[in-house]
């Protein structure tokens, strides 16, 4: 890497660190536990995707491209990865759920809201919708998940009425937390591919807009507005990646097992934010 190249990663990242480091700061995170933390992710990193084709990867190896010494990769290899698979399954379930009960035909009134659902009956159910979307996870995990997050709430007559627009944690905060883990890391990962990309037709969609002297009083209405067109946006796209996924449509034909998706961010800060914390 030459030097304009490491002067502007190192710049990238330095403004990437500094919205981490303040979260990790604010929950009592030490650097030490941060380091250990980003050595292990190193090493696995190292150990599973920068392997040489034909030869099993190696301590030495790791050791090299890694900075660390060999004792210390073999420690790290030794220490299991902190599981959030079942934090992950149950987001994507609850996700899919919502977004079917706000998609699919015969789960919707005449005027095409969701409509109140029975637990369970002859007609369109919270049980079958569940069923459908949500694998073999059960109908009570579903509603008490859909409940806890506010997303639900059942009526006096024993229906299930949705709330919600989409899965989005507001009470428990170690679902937030997962979802930084998730969405930023898409987007760096589009990010990173960019920068690979050798031809301007394989890149991948990665924009945004954005103004820097807006008033106070623009940024209520330029919430509203964003939300509501975000929200339009991803229910119209939800309706056509429900048509082409086999989980949905086992009728769908192809190769391969992809994940795809679309993700909009809302941003605002004071300007220049950086340089007020830099006189500190």
């Amino acid at each position: 890497m030459n030097a304009n190249h490491l002067k502007s990663l190192s710049s990238a990242v330095l403004r990437l660190m500094r919205p981490l480091v303040r979260l990790l700061l604010r929950k009592g995170i030490s650097y030490g536990t941060f380091a250990d933390w980003v050595k292990w992710i190193y090493v696995d990193v190292a150990m599973k995707e920068f392997t040489i084709s034909g030869r099993k990867q190696s301590t030495s190896r790791v050791s090299v491209l890694t900075g660390l010494s060999r004792k210390e990769v073999k420690r790290l290899t030794g220490i299991p990865r902190p599981d959030d698979t079942e934090r992950d399954e149950k987001y994507n379930r609850a996700a899919r759920v919502i977004s079917a009960w706000r998609r699919e035909r015969e789960f919707l009134d005449a005027d095409g809201n969701p409509s109140a659902l029975s637990i369970t009956g002859p007609w369109a159910t919270f049980s079958e919708i569940v069923r459908r979307y949500s694998g073999d996870i059960p109908v009570r995990a579903i509603l008490d998940e859909l409940l806890r997050i506010g997303a639900v709430e059942l009526l006096d007559n024993g229906k299930i009425s949705l709330l919600a627009k989409a899965y989005i944690p507001e009470i428990n905060e170690a679902d937030k937390l997962h979802i930084l883990g998730t969405d930023v890391a898409h987007l760096i990962t589009t990010i990173d591919h960019n920068i690979r990309s050798d031809s301007a037709t394989n890149t991948r969609l990665q924009r945004k807009v954005a103004y820097d002297n807006l008033p106070d009083e623009a940024l209520p209405a330029f919430r509203k507005l964003s939300t509501k067109r975000a929200q339009n946006l991803l229910e119209n796209l939800d309706k056509w990646l429900a048509q082409h996924d086999r989980d949905v449509n086992p009728a769908v034909q192809g190769t391969g097992r992809n994940y795809a998706g679309l993700g909009i961010y809302y941003f605002e800060e004071p300007y220049p934010a950086e340089d007020k914390n830099d006189e500190n």
